[in-house]
């Protein structure tokens, strides 16, 4: 290190040079810099739900909605200027990029009986053109059909909807943006022309939407803002000008270099690795805390700004390197997840993590050297101030041991009162416009969240068996049944509506037909009536073998889903429907089982990170003891976390399984500094385990609670995230950081002095630098 150091102070230029080299190099891919806005990039190639819900996506129409919500505010939705209104959405909606389908209650094809005929028509022929009579025949006919009524009209009639289906090009964001631009610049002529009315818009293209609008919002915002925090807090702690400005540059472009890299790697940003680049920065800024505080600290004790920052090198090289490393391999341990958009979140901080350390140790002090850096008071006054910490620690040890491991063994056992639960609509907050609308629209008419069942017959043209059509019957009547289902659409409601209807409109006759010819027939004659872009192709498949039934929920969370979905598979078994029926498939199936998967995955993972970085500090500090004390401090703080926030909310979701891998690097770094400085203690200087300790705290203090302010402070800020899942991310991210920080300092130094060595009965050796 001390050859490394004097190349460095005797070629600062060249050395700047050839880290900006590399630093562009990695730079120049951000121009393959891209946004994913598709919500099933969540979900991995294996994944079985993802895999269920393509396959239903290839058997019938495409799932992929945009949903009109509206309500007048005084009258119904079934007013002639409520129908003028859905008439004037249903025809615009047509308009919208890559639409295949517009269902509206004006455009329902309905059927009566003319003489021996059956007329299929829209219910509505002339939106804009409707009287009185004319409302009242559509509200009848709309309460009595189960395949309106809850799903595009409110039982209430003062809500209605118009459902646009689309089939989009997978993962192409123009092709969103151009929808999603489209269903707005219609809302927002709708509202205009009729200002009486609430218009909202939802679907799951307004998700894969918000989830792109999430992810560029968070860069443009919450980056900045981190940049502005870590200015504030370096200044206030180090008041150097000078070394902020370094510090500065080299975290901007650690953070470019990482995206960059990531981009190299076609690595897409999506909202979870959007928050990367505020964990980068608080790693990145994190090493040059600790080389610049150090060096100020060399400067105070009289040596000269080369000699400062030659010692600060020599020794924080060991212990940058180690968290580095250690940090690095925590953010990688997310390539276990079951979500790509995690992995990628983990490893562009993780790229982040080398590229802070490249720059910290051949950029930053290149930088210092040429810079007019000077000792000042603060730094004294900082260092001053932990060694009356140390003291204390050491007179209180054994009463903050037991202490500490109360308080540890206290929170961890909280641990039981959280329950895992998720709402894949509250991953926004409430003030993103999608969470809005889909709130609005679940508690006025239908949710987004829906399972859908394809029914195979098992034979060609199969679904005109009476047999068939009435299990299905039976299967859509308990599904209606059931609390948590707000809607139900089924092939065998359409085929007894057409019954009744070539039944001279007979009540008595709403019911399955009683032979397979006599339905077949019917479903032709309907078939052949309908008109473009209204077949039957969302319901059934192509050779008429199997249908679909299309179950909307209310707002339901993903234990209720799995509960329904259980009780749905036992009354399938118990009704002979066990080889008919295929799994389940939808966003809702798909997100109501991505936390269950991902916490399996990333329990494995976890495991494989804590005993790779256990080894790396074993190996790196030449000491198993040292290694094994230090696993209570690194271990402890994610269940100390967890069990803090189970005093503020006892429910969990989907980002818990990233909580303890985003953590782990990062709640190592204090413990890897404090250990290597107390081995140097004990090793090179000679001291016993309280002069280490006390020699850690001296040397090491300011700049691990600096870096851990900083740290906790980045992940705050993510905290603010509309994101939910980033938001709590960060918020139990940071409260984990001040968790570890707090055992570094109070439960590590009385487990070091206990299990490491006795008390000297002389006093520390005086200490003129931080090296001696």
């Amino acid at each position: 290190m001390e050859a490394y150091s004097r190349f460095i102070l005797r070629h600062p230029w060249l050395v700047i040079l050839a880290s900006l080299f590399v630093v562009a190099l990695a730079i120049s891919g951000t121009k393959n810099l891209r946004f994913t806005n598709d919500y099933r990039y969540f979900f991995s190639e294996q994944n079985p739900y993802l895999n269920a819900f393509e396959e239903l996506e290839k058997t019938y129409s495409s799932p992929d909605t945009i949903l009109y919500v509206l309500q007048h505010k005084t009258d119904n939705a079934t007013s002639p200027e409520a129908l003028a209104l859905i008439g004037d959405i249903t025809e615009q909606g047509w308009q919208i990029p890559f639409s295949t389908r517009v269902d509206s209650i004006t455009n329902f094809q309905n059927t009566r009986a003319i003489g021996d005929d059956l007329e299929v028509r829209d219910l509505v022929v002339e939106p804009n053109d409707v009287d009185a009579a004319t409302s009242q025949y559509v509200e009848d006919v709309i309460l009595a059909e189960p395949l309106l009524v809850n799903r595009l009209l409110a039982p209430d009639k003062r809500t209605s909807a118009i459902l646009v289906s689309m089939r989009a090009p997978r993962d192409d964001q123009i092709a969103t943006t151009s929808i999603v631009t489209k269903a707005r610049e219609i809302q927002a002529q709708m509202r205009e022309k009729y200002p009486d009315f609430k218009i909202e818009l939802t679907g799951s293209q307004m998700l894969s939407n918000a989830f792109s609008e999430a992810a560029q919002g968070d860069i443009k915002t919450l980056t900045p803002l981190m940049f502005l925090i870590i200015a504030v807090v370096l200044y206030v702690t180090t008041r150097s000008v000078f070394g902020l400005l370094g510090a500065m540059i080299t975290i901007t472009l650690s953070t470019f270099a990482a995206i960059g890299t990531a981009a190299w790697f076609g690595i897409p940003m999506s909202p979870p690795a959007s928050g990367a680049p505020t964990i980068i920065l608080t790693v990145a800024v994190a090493d040059c805390v600790h080389i610049l505080i150090s060096t100020l600290v060399a400067q105070g004790n009289g040596k000269s700004k080369h000699d400062a920052i030659a010692e600060s090198l020599k020794v924080n090289a060991q212990p940058v390197f180690l968290t580095s490393i250690t940090t690095a391999i925590g953010l990688f341990s997310l390539n276990f997840s079951d979500s790509p958009p995690y992995q990628d979140l983990g490893n562009i901080s993780a790229f982040g993590a080398l590229f802070a350390w490249f720059l910290a140790m051949t950029l930053f002090p290149a930088i210092l050297s040429l810079l007019p850096l000077k000792a000042n008071s603060t730094v004294a006054i900082q260092s001053g101030f932990m060694e009356r910490i140390a003291d204390t620690v050491i007179r209180h040890r054994r009463a903050l041991m037991v202490g500490m491991i109360i308080v540890t063994v206290s929170f961890t056992a909280l641990l039981p009162r959280l329950t895992f639960n998720d709402r894949f609509v509250e991953y926004f907050d409430s003030s993103t416009d999608f969470r809005v609308a889909s709130d609005w629209a679940a508690d006025n008419l239908s949710g987004i969240y829906i399972l859908n069942f394809s029914l195979d017959s098992g034979d060609v043209g199969g679904i005109s068996d009476p047999n068939y059509l009435q299990n299905i019957d039976n299967f859509s009547q308990w599904m209606r049944s059931q609390t948590e289902v707000k809607h139900v659409a089924s092939f065998s409601d359409i085929i007894k509506r057409i019954n009744k209807s070539m039944n001279g409109d007979n009540p008595n006759y709403y019911r399955v037909p009683e032979s397979r010819e006599l339905a077949a027939q019917y479903l032709l004659l309907y078939e052949m009536s309908l008109p473009y872009g209204l077949d039957m192709n969302d319901q059934i498949n192509i050779d008429k073998s199997a249908s679909r039934v299309i179950v909307t929920l209310s707002d339901v969370s993903t234990q209720d889903i799995k509960e329904l979905r259980a009780r749905t598979i036992d009354w399938m078994n118990n009704n002979g429907l066990q080889d008919t029926a295929i799994e389940p498939a939808g966003q809702a199936v798909m997100f109501a089982y991505i936390g269950e998967r991902n916490l399996k995955a990333m329990t494995s993972g976890t495991i494989y990170a804590f005993l790779l970085i256990s080894v790396c500090l074993i190996i790196a500090l030449r000491s198993l003891r040292l290694g094994l004390i230090s696993l209570l401090p690194n271990m402890a703080p994610p269940a100390v976390a967890m069990g803090i926030f189970s005093l503020i909310n006892t429910e969990v979701g989907f980002w818990t399984s990233f909580v303890t891998a985003t953590a782990i690097g990062l709640i190592v770094d204090a413990t890897v500094h404090i250990l290597s400085k107390y081995r140097y203690g004990r090793i090179e200087l000679g001291y016993d385990s309280e002069q280490a300790v006390r020699y850690s705290f001296q040397t090491v203090g300011t700049a691990l609670w600096v870096a851990s302010i900083i740290l906790i402070a980045g992940f705050l800020v993510l905290s603010n995230s509309p994101f939910l899942i980033n938001a709590m991310l960060g918020l139990v991210v940071s409260i984990t950081i001040l968790v570890a920080l707090i055992l570094d300092f109070l439960l590590l130094p009385p487990l070091l002095i206990a299990l490491d060595g006795r008390r000297s009965s002389e006093p520390p050796a005086p200490q003129s630098s931080l090296a001696e």
